[in-house]
């Protein structure tokens, strides 16, 4: 229309870098992070990531150039979120959990100028350095973050120090802007061989919409306290190291993740939210009676990641947490749906609003579109809670692309909607329902069983502490359900009994036909390693023996 002009008074690039200069007017003298001893204000935490940034300049980092992480939830990790993009590089954050091997491949990937290296994790950076030297490759500066943020005596030639190095960088350094909202502020690796790693890119503007998408959905309001339970490594903490700065909030670092500690830090510091992926409800719900403590008052939980047992969530709001399901992939900048809870279903009994509760849900207020499609037809499919498609997303809370992998982007875009590879159903409430990863989906005599339906029966037995079902090859069904089971301490429960309770809670196809106790290989994040399950299962060869009956 004729008038209007696009200038700086009226149009800015969006990035979360605005909350953290906000936070430091509203709530300078408030505590911003909390690490044991170690406490900052917002002030400080403000000035720490200006320093921060002038002293990645110095270094020569320039636009556009990857700065690496190996470190757990930690204030220096908190002020890399904000200090690297305040630089306009690039944060890529890696999974502490990775091996040498592992740490060197996505270095050379991402090709990072520089690593910070938590005091605990520097063997494994210099393995992976030493890895990258053999092969010739250029090494990233490597930045040792001492123990509790004290400058520490470097031996090694060639390493920095962190507190060192923040002494450095100058407070009058000018904030480097992002000149396009598209740009790239953090580089998140998906779990995948190492022959092949997905770098997942997000934007600045993806980076913001998330980050009040999460203070929506988690209810935040202002100066809330959040526990950090989730890795700030995995989709940026869920955009919530962002979320946190925008509200003025406290968080609360943990460097390991255990049920006592989780009490110990509500009760002593009056935490108002934290995040888990179910493992971790599921840790907190079994944690003994000598470990847990008394809330303080409400707890919001959001959890994601895997979808979360009925019976879990039942058992966490019986202890006065209050959950919220979102889900989201690595390529939605973690959450990109929420159950959201309707004042009717209140009055429904615990055990239903548990299984409600236990949906996906619709989109979060960030997103465009969510919708269930036939892969092929890219047609919705009937909102009947039956028939199965592939959850798809579409909107600005959708990943840039995948690091030097256009093909991969392409075939991710393909259709116009990002494809996360999740099957689900669309209830008549237009609510959706995970049923399983494409690739985990067990198919039997034709007939498709959801792991998902089968973990949540086995969960609700009250020996089992943790379960999983793949497929186990099978000469005459093609494959059938294969459960591998972790027992809570002190309960005893047979294959006998497991199988026999499914078959009383699920149609007789669904149940079980063999049954491993052992403990469940995870993830960092808590998910657990189905494929590590399935060769395992694949090993146990066919059980059918002659004997083909189900029923």
């Amino acid at each position: 229309m004729e008038g209007m002009v696009k200038c700086s008074a009226n149009y800015v690039p969006l990035t979360p870098i605005s909350f953290l200069e906000r936070s430091a007017i509203v709530y300078r003298d408030r505590i911003s992070v909390i690490d044991g001893d170690v406490k900052y204000t917002w002030k400080e935490t403000h000035e720490r990531c200006i320093r921060l940034a002038s002293a990645l300049a110095h270094l020569g980092i320039s636009p556009g150039d990857v700065v690496a992480a190996l470190a757990p939830n930690i204030p220096a990790m908190y002020e890399l979120h904000f200090g690297a993009p305040m630089a306009r590089a690039v944060l890529c954050a890696l999974n502490v959990r990775h091996d040498s091997s592992m740490v060197s491949v996505l270095l050379k990937h991402s090709e990072a100028k520089v690593i910070f290296v938590d005091y605990q994790f520097l063997s494994i950076a210099q393995g992976a350095l030493e890895i990258l030297r053999e092969t010739k490759t250029k090494l990233p500066l490597l930045v040792l973050i001492s123990e509790c943020g004290q400058p520490a005596a470097i031996s090694s030639p060639g390493i920095l120090e962190y507190e060192s190095l923040l002494a450095t960088g100058k407070l009058d350094f000018e904030v480097r802007w992002p000149k396009d909202e598209w740009d790239p502020i953090s580089l998140n690796y998906t779990s995948g061989t190492t022959s092949s790693p997905k770098g997942v890119i997000y934007s600045h503007r993806g980076a913001y919409l998330n980050s009040f998408a999460a203070v929506l959905l988690n209810e935040m309001s202002s100066m809330p306290v959040y526990l950090w339970c989730v890795p700030m490594f995995h989709c940026n903490g869920w955009c919530l190291t962002w979320a946190v700065a925008a509200q003025g909030g406290t968080n609360v670092c943990q460097r390991n993740v255990t049920a006592k500690d989780i009490f110990e830090n509500i009760a002593q510091h009056k935490v108002t939210h934290l995040g888990g992926a179910p493992t971790v409800l599921n840790m907190i719900i079994n944690a003994s009676a000598r470990d847990r403590k008394p809330l303080p008052g409400k707890v919001s939980v959001m959890t994601g990641g895997a979808p979360p047992p009925s019976h879990v969530l039942y058992k966490m709001e019986e202890l006065g947490f209050h959950v919220t399901h979102a889900y989201g992939l690595t390529e939605t900048y973690g959450p990109g749906t929420v159950c959201t809870w309707k004042p009717e279903w209140a009055s429904l009994p615990r055990e239903s609003q548990a299984k409600i509760k236990a949906r996906q849900g619709v989109q979060h207020l960030g997103l465009e579109e969510l919708d269930i499609k036939d892969p092929v037809t890219m047609k919705s499919v009937p909102a009947d809670a039956k028939t199965m498609g592939e959850v798809m997303f579409r909107g600005n809370t959708v990943m840039n692309g995948y690091l030097k992998n256009l093909k991969a982007t392409k075939d991710a875009f393909n259709g116009g909607w990002f494809r996360s590879g999740d099957l689900g159903v669309k209830h008549p409430d237009g609510y959706i329902e995970l049923k399983d990863r494409s690739k985990d989906i067990i198919i039997s005599g034709g007939e498709n069983i959801s792991s998902i339906e089968v973990e949540s029966v086995l969960f609700s037995h009250p020996a089992v502490l943790e379960a999983a079902i793949v497929g186990r090859p099978d000469d005459y069904w093609g494959e059938t359900p294969c459960a591998f089971v972790k027992l809570k301490d002190g309960c005893n429960a047979n294959s006998e009994e497991l199988i026999k309770f499914c078959r009383d809670h699920l149609p007789h196809y669904m149940a079980p036909r063999t049954v491993v106790f052992q403990e469940l290989p995870k993830t960092s994040t808590g998910k657990v390693q189905k494929f590590v399950l399935k060769e395992k299962a694949k090993a146990m060869g066919s059980i059918s023996k002659g004997n083909t009956s189900r029923l």
